[in-house]
């Protein structure tokens, strides 16, 4: 029952989303422009830097929040901070008031592990930041944080269990990203230093 509470907790924490609250201040449809999903690399690209810090801030910041929560009310549920956090991401990827049609949950997952280990969250932040800065890509950082978390906390923590619990996070997260796979195959896929020069972006 604890973890029942738990995932549904977490996933409603999770469907909370800021890029669509912004989407409709702004009068912008993020769901039919730039990538067609509600979350902060679809922000920056239609509206600029501010927007997709504060979106991405909101989304790390409801998934750290899922996992204390959950960990602070069921301490005795050795695995109920990774389900929260998967739920959470979950709930920001599928927001039943959205029709299930939210972000692809990369700053979720980010969330949800700075919660588990900061340290780790921290290594694998800065080493976003360098992959996806010299690739050019946001999404070449997104895989790098979706595949090295599951495979380090199940190595630091000597549980296969634990690994294979983030890694349905990571599978989800992989297969809505399977568009911007092929854009970056194709040479479409968005580029970070477009940003600075305006391409993409919805000026409102």
């Amino acid at each position: 029952m604890g973890y029942i509470i738990a995932i549904v907790m977490a996933y409603l924490i999770g469907s909370s989303n800021l890029a669509y609250y912004i989407a409709r201040w702004k009068h912008v449809d993020f769901r039919t422009s730039g990538s067609g999903n509600l979350g902060a690399s679809n922000a920056t690209m239609l509206l600029g830097w501010k927007a997709g810090i504060l979106v991405g801030a909101h989304d790390i910041g409801k998934s750290a929040l899922a996992v204390y929560l959950a960990m602070a009310m069921f301490p005795e549920l050795e695995y109920v901070g990774p389900v929260a956090g998967i739920a959470s991401v979950l709930g920001h990827i599928f927001p039943f008031y959205l029709k299930f049609r939210g972000g692809k949950g990369f700053a979720s997952y980010l969330g949800m592990t700075l919660a588990l280990n900061w340290k780790l969250a921290l290594v694998v932040l800065v080493l976003v930041v360098v992959i996806a800065w010299l690739t050019d890509y946001i999404v070449a950082g997104t895989i790098t944080t979706i595949v090295v978390v599951p495979v380090s906390l199940g190595i630091m923590c000597h549980s296969l269990r634990l690994a294979i619990i983030l890694l349905v996070g990571t599978a989800v997260i992989a297969y809505k990203h399977k568009e911007n796979f092929v854009r970056m195959l194709n040479g479409t896929e968005f580029r970070i230093r477009n940003v600075n020069k305006g391409k993409h972006r919805i000026d409102k």
